[in-house]
């Protein structure tokens, strides 16, 4: 790990450890492991007026929370888990039935032929006293299950602002592959031109001609892959967007207009608390935790109350007769073939699996982080040795033009560090794309940024902002 990039704390903090989500006999089942969960925000710029400086990128990443189908699908999982919930916590009260029976009726009686019309109305109350807590603990286990399912919400919704800026980053340096083979293209036509002088006066043979041809058809070759490539992301990036496939408006800086944010020498390792993923992973524990106590708890006995109050009218009695039963139950399993048993062996099973889960999940967060970290503090060294390479590599080409107008080499050490320097172009645009995707990614390790110094007001980049984020 680079020395200039590293955690406040060197181990995992304790709320990290799966044990810890096992609440002791008798103690109060903590919510969330004990610590508040801070909200991830809405936005994935980590500053206001966007990450990268480009209105454009907010506008896409906007556009996309609002229209993405992923994160609507996750947002009607929630209103799921939410019925749910509250399907959960009706079953702890009072159920009241009303019954209505009517009906003609005709028989044959010892004084002949009888017919009467009779109504009854009846209304059934029942109740589980749930004197185990058995009914408590399923609603809780749906309350887990609910805020798991808005923590997983969260967690596309960062996925999906993370997607969007990663595609329109890799949008933009696509773009600068696409430049730099159009200007490269320019310079092998300059090339035929000046080699077909050269062979026209005599001072040279057809070769040099025909390699010049072949590496302007080779160049040409690039630029429409890189078109193609373009082409197919903007589809992507519209679809993540939630419209259908189109041009993207962008910044004409391209690559040039997006400055990567910088990041702090010293992160706190409780910068992981806000991933949703880990909020996620750890209401799955208490939910099935809920669900384990329920599951053993169905083992005991159910008493609840019933009451059924009836008044029956007919055209043979001269007034209503009221009915009516109050009584208790008492329900006890005595032998079910072992089905309550297996259930409760699956639920603690269920819940080691989610615990398990859980742990993982809070390891692969680190490893993402130390990923990232390392990846930004390599991606600056990287580009400076390309930046350098360019260089060195442009003024290979000078002295090569220069040497060979003067007649001192041939015409193909000209060719040959054109070549270089266009291989040395493209990985430029390929690096500066990788080292803005690396803050992007690292933003996502951490759940929604570092929050690093707020910028100054930009009053312009919001008006543009708002402009492009309307449909």
């Amino acid at each position: 790990r680079p020395p200039s990039r590293h955690w406040a704390s060197a181990s995992p903090p304790a709320w990290v450890r799966v044990r810890s989500c096992r609440p002791t006999p008798g103690s109060r089942r903590p919510q969330h492991g004990g610590h508040p969960r801070p909200r991830p925000p809405r936005h994935w710029s980590t500053r206001s007026g966007g990450a990268f400086g480009d209105p454009f990128l907010d506008a896409a990443v906007e556009r996309a929370l609002a229209h993405n189908a992923d994160l609507g699908q996750a947002v009607a999982r929630v209103a799921e888990a939410r019925a749910a919930e509250r399907f959960a916590r009706a079953q702890r009260g009072p159920e009241l039935d009303l019954q209505n029976e009517g009906g003609r009726i005709r028989e044959l009686e010892v004084i002949g032929p009888v017919t009467a019309n009779g109504d009854k109305v009846a209304a059934d109350l029942s109740w589980d006293f749930d004197v185990f807590g058995r009914l408590a603990q399923a609603d809780a286990a749906a309350r887990a299950e609910l805020l798991g399912s808005q923590a997983t919400r969260d967690a596309v919704r960062l996925t999906v602002a993370s997607a969007t800026a990663s595609a329109y980053v890799t949008l933009a340096g696509l773009e600068a592959r696409l430049e730099v083979a159009r200007n490269t293209l320019e310079s092998r036509a300059e090339s035929i031109h000046f080699a077909q002088r050269r062979v026209d006066a005599g001072y040279a043979s057809v070769v040099e001609l025909r390699e010049a041809q072949g590496e302007y058809a080779s160049t040409a070759k690039l630029v429409a892959q890189a078109a193609l490539a373009v082409a197919q992301q903007e589809n992507a990036l519209s679809v993540l967007t939630g419209s259908s496939p189109a041009a993207i408006l962008r910044a004409p800086g391209g690559l040039d207009a997006l400055t990567p944010p910088p990041i702090p020498t010293t992160l706190p390792a409780a910068l992981l608390q806000q991933r949703p993923d880990i909020a996620a992973a750890e209401d799955q524990v208490v939910a099935a935790d809920h669900s384990l106590s329920a599951a053993r708890r169905a083992m005991l006995p159910t008493i609840g109350l019933s009451a059924n109050y009836a008044e029956t009218v007919a055209d043979l009695l001269q007034a209503a007769i009221p009915t009516y039963l109050f009584a208790s139950t008492a329900l006890a399993p005595i032998f079910d073939s072992g089905r309550r048993r297996a259930a409760a062996g699956r639920a603690a099973a269920q819940r080691d699996a989610a615990a398990y889960a859980f742990r993982g999940t809070v390891l692969t967060a680190f490893r993402e982080v130390e990923d990232g970290l390392a990846q930004a503090s390599r991606m600056s060294e990287i580009r400076r040795s390309v930046d350098a390479e360019v260089d060195a590599q442009q003024k290979v080409v000078d002295v090569s033009v220069r040497r060979f107008k003067a007649g001192y080499d041939p015409y193909f050490n000209q060719i040959d560090a054109r070549r270089q320097l266009l291989v040395a172009q493209l990985d430029q645009a390929q690096t500066r794309t990788d080292q803005l995707n690396a803050v992007v990614q690292l933003y996502k390790a951490l759940g929604g940024g570092w929050r690093p110094p707020a910028s100054r007001p930009d009053p312009q980049g919001d008006a543009v902002r708002a402009r492009l984020a309307s449909p």
